[in-house]
């Protein structure tokens, strides 16, 4: 199983993903021409994507990522998940866990890069997580 971003030829795997529960299933429908927009919309925008679990081309699970930056906290950039899915049947298998593990890690890699872009140096060593 890898992570990867997804890209166009995974909308419907998506959205049957995200229709794999009570609400999804009275909302959201494969080969509906809004989901190509939105991730038209998503794919225009930085550090706004979907991450996938993709097991030899069959799709896991998922999330929605999106860097966030912000004035509060000191102009602090945070990361939004969303749409977070795992198939029904492959749960409790650490799929979530392993979406999860990218996303920090992209989400680290997205704030050094906007402190860094700043003028920002590493003075010391630390790392902190907020729950």
């Amino acid at each position: 199983m890898i992570i990867r971003e997804a890209n166009e030829a995974d909308i419907d795997a998506i959205v049957r993903l995200l229709a794999d529960d009570g609400l999804g299933r009275g909302r959201e429908a494969p080969g509906d021409p809004a989901h190509a927009l939105a991730f038209a919309r998503m794919s225009a925008q930085p550090n706004n994507f979907y991450l996938v679990a993709d097991e030899a081309g069959d799709l896991l699970g998922c999330l929605q990522f999106t860097l966030i930056h912000g004035l509060s906290r000191k102009g602090a950039s945070r990361a939004q998940l969303e749409g977070v899915r795992v198939r029904a049947e492959r749960r409790s298998q650490d799929i979530g866990g392993a979406l999860f593990a990218a996303t920090f890690a992209r989400a680290r890699d997205s704030a050094l890069r906007v402190y860094e872009r700043l003028g920002f140096v590493a003075s010391h060593w630390g790392i902190k997580r907020e729950l």
